[in-house]
Order: structure tokens, then sequence, then C-alpha cells
């Protein structure tokens, strides 16, 4: 669930992918130093993959976890599904909540902001896609060479299934930096990789359910805003199953590109961002003062004639991972869709 992008790579990676199968009761037995990891699994209506997801999840190499699931008001069998995984695995393995019924982006931010919650780590979860067993334990790994109180979020490289699993490509591999002027514009990664530690998770505490376009671009936003950490791994940990019942997919190729273009055209893009200005005008206290200056920046991107938007986006640094996404932003400024 990213922010609009027109770019696909077509190199691929290492396959690193299993198959997930049926469910097993999850090793109870766990060295007392194993970090906890609390992962914040939505659900609406996911009956259908749902299974393969939890099944990938118990197969984790790393298995001191928690998952606590958000039930969205579900009216197909996914609250029984829930129910069964819990009496299998024990209430203490998997907690089951009921969702503000917002969309996906107030749920997921309502599980990231609960005070319940406790862990070392955080995880989201999507209720369709399948964990590779490393998923976890290569995040950790990378997480914990960072000092603990460095907000710090890994984000990962997917690779793309349908829905029979049959692999379709890869998101889109992306060289350039993480960073604040990146991240107005454009998520780097999908939620469904995305591990955080717990200073990054008190950082979106601190600003609370905020009205935002989509929770893992918020999580990216702030922890760049903040002066954080942001680890883009390039190996895929996650299939990412794509859908007709996707909220946002991530498919390459022209076709999708065209349909980006069009949804820019009609407006969505721009509404993203007034959505995310507003929000980070909330948390304004939290952001360094360079980034304060670069939101400056690109907020008066946004307004004024043709050459006044163009120049002043081009003077903020802002920008997207890609050259054909550049041109994509440039184009957004020139038709006043930015």
């Amino acid at each position: 669930m990213t922010a609009p992008d027109i770019n696909s790579s077509n190199k691929a990676p290492k396959d690193t992918s299993q198959k997930a199968n049926t469910a097993s009761l999850i090793n109870p037995g766990k060295p007392a130093d194993m970090p906890l990891v609390a992962i914040l699994l939505c659900t609406y209506n996911g009956a259908r993959f749902l299974k393969e997801q939890l099944d990938s999840i118990d197969k984790q190499e790393h298995q001191n976890f928690k998952i606590w699931a958000s039930d969205d008001g579900s009216t197909d069998s996914t609250l029984d599904i829930l129910n069964t995984y819990r009496t299998a695995w024990g209430e203490n393995k998997l907690h089951i909540t009921s969702g503000p019924q917002e969309g996906f982006a107030a749920n997921f931010l309502s599980l990231t902001c609960n005070p319940n919650i406790q862990g070392d780590f955080f995880a989201f979860a999507d209720q369709d896609d399948i964990w590779q067993a490393d998923k976890l334990s290569q995040a950790l790994s990378q997480l914990q060479a960072i000092p603990a109180d460095v907000p710090t979020l890994y984000c990962a490289r997917t690779r793309l299934i349908d829905e029979a699993n049959n692999k379709t490509g890869y998101s889109p591999l992306y060289k350039r930096r993480p960073s604040f002027n990146n991240a107005l514009v454009q998520s780097l990664a999908s939620g469904n990789t995305m591990v955080m530690n717990k200073a990054a998770r008190d950082i979106l505490c601190k600003i609370g359910l905020v009205n935002i376009a989509s929770h893992d671009w918020w999580a990216y936003i702030m922890v760049n805003a903040v002066g954080g950490v942001v680890l883009y791994d390039t190996e895929p940990r996650v299939l990412y199953r794509q859908h007709d019942q996707n909220v946002l997919g991530a498919p390459p190729g022209w076709r999708a590109s065209s349909k980006r273009i069009k949804l820019l055209l009609e407006g969505r893009f721009k509404r993203w961002n007034d959505i995310n200005i507003e929000a980070l005008q909330k948390a304004s206290e939290l952001l360094t003062p360079e980034n304060k200056a670069i939101l400056d920046a690109f907020r008066k991107a946004r307004s004024g004639n043709i050459l006044t938007r163009v120049t002043r986006l081009l003077a903020s640094g802002v920008y997207r991972q890609t050259i054909v996404g550049g041109l994509g932003l440039m184009f957004a400024a020139v038709m006043g869709k930015m």
C-alpha cells in the first residue's frame, strides 16, 4: 500500500521463497534474550488467503512473537479463522480486537498506537501475503545493528504472486537513498515488509491517531522526519499477493502505469499530499529543523503558476526514486496535481 509509482524493475534477485503449508503449533521454547516482535495484522474479509499468511508467520525462524489482529468488520469467515488459530496457538500468542472501521490506514494506526501492545519490535502484516521464513530474522539482524534509541524502520523489496501463488515479478528495485525529501512524495516500500524498533513506534504513538493517506507511507515519512534511520533490503522477504481485492497493489508494467497516471490526473496524489501535510503540521515539533524547511518548501511548491511550481519543486530537493517517477512528479507539478 504505497504512494503511486510508475516504475518497475526487471532485475530479479535471488529467489529465496518458500510455500506455506498447513498450520502447526508454535514452539513454546524460546531463549529469554530473543527480542519480542509484536505483529500488527489487520483483516477485513480476508478469509481466502488468511490461513496461508498465518501459516507462514508460524514458520518464521524467529519464533518470539505475538500477533495482534484487528478485524475491521469482516462478514466472511475471517473471524472464524482467527479464532481457530487462537485456540490452537493460545490466547497469549494471538490477540483479536475490533478495528475502527474507518479504512485500512486507520486500522493499522489504531494497532500501532494501542498502549496494550508491547514489544521490542513491531511488524506490519497484511492478511493476504506469504512471509518467507527469514522475514523477521533478517529484519531483526539489521535493526539490532542500530542503537535502540534511534528510530529505525526496516523495509524490503517484495516478490509478486497472483491468486494461485504463481510468481509474476518483483516490486521496483530502488537505488536512491531513503530520505525525508523522498518520503514526502513516495513510500519506499510496502507496509507488508516493514518492521520498526520501539523508538520508531514511540514516535508514531506521540503523534497519535491522525488522518493519514496510508500507514506505511506515514511510517516512512515520520522516521525520516525525526532524523531516524530507514533500512532498505533489496532481497524480497515477502510474497506480495496481487488480486482483485487489493486496496493498493504494486503490479509492474505500462498498464499499471497508465492507471496510476489516470489517478494522478483525477487528483488522488494531490489529496494524499494534502492529508499527509496536514498530519505533518500536527507533528511539526518532532521534525528536525532541516526537515521543517524541506516541508515548508514542498508546501509552497504546490501553489502558484506553472513556472513558480516547477521552480519551487526543483529548489525543494524533493524527489522520487526513479527517472520515470521524477518525470511523473514534474508532470504533477505542471498540471497542478501535486
